[in-house]
């Protein structure tokens, strides 16, 4: 530890801008396999198009209206924003360690003596006595300790903007998400609306017949019953649509009615007609946030084991003060009543029954903790992307089946009902008919959103969000009236 600290003085002394550190330099996390494509695909390539502002690709006006408004206004963003400014804070007090420090102080004393015997006092004239002294003191940084704190605050703030970038990354695809969710349900209400009255159709229809005695109470009783079961669904898809409604207010910085007024006329589901670019799984490291804030904690905890390391050697010190006294204050400047001291001073640890190397020990647990959950994001945003391209792709296919079943089951149900009317049908066939009808189309409305939801994953898997500047430098509580006042009661 010697030898490498005489190494280190040496290496200052000879050029001033040469700097010496301990503990393990960072050259990036340890080599991990990544797959060289994703398995939807047969060879590696790169999709034409980037992932910016993907939500443009559900071409809806008013879901860019409330992704803006969300990035704004959005609590969660709003702390993420704070944290940045944190860490910068705590980059620039960790850099002041860099540079001296000097603190003075200043006094008036009055003064007054008095001398004499038992049978003779006598008191001096009273003086007043001026004070004004100048400390500084500047700990050299010979092993890299600051440095190291440095770059570890550095590496703080680069990976407390990561996570402002991931909590963008979230807030959009769940304002997307939810909004995609309650087109899709008022979808299902206007369907079950729908059907329910041609439902009711077919039961007057029934009565009619019943009346008139060509039906039966049973077919009667049957029809009722089907278009109340039609209609019950409603009450359950408003308050789904509701509570969707509801939590977008909350993602928009608004109360939960906050949005109620804008999402009171129906829209389609959104359907997106371009495909994301998917990249390569190595892109990942860069573009998902999670995991690049997660690598740059790694990074951190390496810079930390550094400082430790740094505390088990001698600490050199360059202390210094001025002072000056006088009865006059014109006088404190004379060189009669100035005086001053300067000079090294070095802490060495002799002694502390391994409390410094423990501290080493701690800060290397810390480095493999950071390591091990660097790794599981990065395999989390893995399987996150490869079942987001399967879902996806699944649920396409899906869609074309259901397109293709509701077609027929409409023609089967507007035959059905025709050759009913005309008595060449049973009513049991127009029943089946319409209750398929009614499921194939509820079915397709629900993979429209499904496939809808599953772009938004993908999306959001793939590390897309804002990227446009985000100011994080003003913030949302300014303080006023700070400085010196009188306290007022406490609320």
């Amino acid at each position: 530890m010697l030898r490498a600290g005489s190494a280190c003085v040496a290496l200052m002394l000879g050029s001033p801008l040469a700097g010496c550190a301990v503990g393990p330099d960072y050259g990036g996390p340890p080599g991990l396999a990544l797959p060289a494509h994703w398995s939807s695909n047969a060879a590696p390539h790169r999709d034409a198009g980037t992932l910016d502002r993907w939500w443009l690709r559900l071409r809806d006006p008013l879901l860019n209206q409330l992704i803006e408004e969300a990035v704004a206004a959005n609590p969660d963003v709003v702390k993420a924003k704070a944290a940045v400014r944190e860490a910068r804070a705590t980059l620039q007090q960790t850099t002041a360690g860099l540079f001296p420090s000097v603190s003075g102080t200043a006094s008036v004393t009055s003064n007054k003596t008095s001398a004499g015997t038992s049978s003779i006092l006598v008191d001096s004239a009273p003086y007043s006595l001026q004070q004004a002294n100048f400390d500084s003191s500047w700990e050299l940084d010979l092993f890299g300790g600051t440095q190291r704190g440095i770059e570890a605050s550095v590496r703080g703030a680069q990976s407390a903007e990561e996570d402002l970038r991931d909590s963008l990354v979230t807030l959009i695809g769940d304002v997307a998400a939810y909004y995609v969710d309650a087109r899709g349900y008022q979808a299902r209400i206007a369907l079950a609306q729908r059907t329910s009255v041609s439902q009711r159709d077919t039961e007057k229809l029934t009565r009619s017949k019943y009346e008139a005695g060509s039906g039966n109470a049973v077919d009667l009783a049957k029809a009722t019953a089907q278009a109340a079961s039609t209609e019950a669904n409603v009450p359950t898809y408003q308050a789904a649509l509701a509570a969707d409604i509801h939590r977008l207010g909350i993602l928009l910085g608004r109360p939960p009615d906050g949005v109620v007024s804008l999402m009171a006329r129906s829209a389609p589901v959104p359907a997106p007609r371009m495909p994301l670019p998917t990249g390569l799984p190595a892109d990942l490291l860069t573009n998902r946030p999670d995991v690049a804030s997660a690598e740059r904690k790694l990074a951190q905890a390496t810079a930390k084991i550094g400082a430790a390391e740094a505390d088990r050697y001698p600490a050199v010190s360059l202390t210094g003060s001025v002072g000056t006294s006088a009865l006059r204050v014109g006088d404190l400047a004379k060189y009669s009543s100035v005086s001053w001291s300067v000079g090294p001073s070095v802490t060495v640890p002799v002694f502390d029954a391994g409390k410094r190397l423990a501290t080493v020990r701690i800060a290397e647990a810390q480095r493999d903790k950071a390591f091990a959950t660097f790794h599981s994001a990065l395999l989390t945003a893995l399987e996150d992307v490869e079942n987001a391209l399967v879902s996806l792709s699944q649920e396409r296919v899906r869609a074309a089946k259901l397109t293709e079943a509701a077609k027929n089951y409409r023609e089967a149900a507007k035959l059905s009902r025709s050759l009913f009317e005309t008595g060449s049908a049973s009513f049991i066939d127009v029943l089946d008919a319409e209750r398929s009808l009614y499921s194939a189309e509820d079915s397709l409305i629900q993979s429209k959103v499904s496939a809808a939801k599953d772009y938004i994953s993908l999306a959001k898997a793939l590390g897309g969000g804002w990227t446009d500047p985000v100011d994080v430098s003003t913030p949302i509580i300014v303080d006023s009236n700070t400085g010196p006042h009188f306290r007022e009661e406490q609320k």
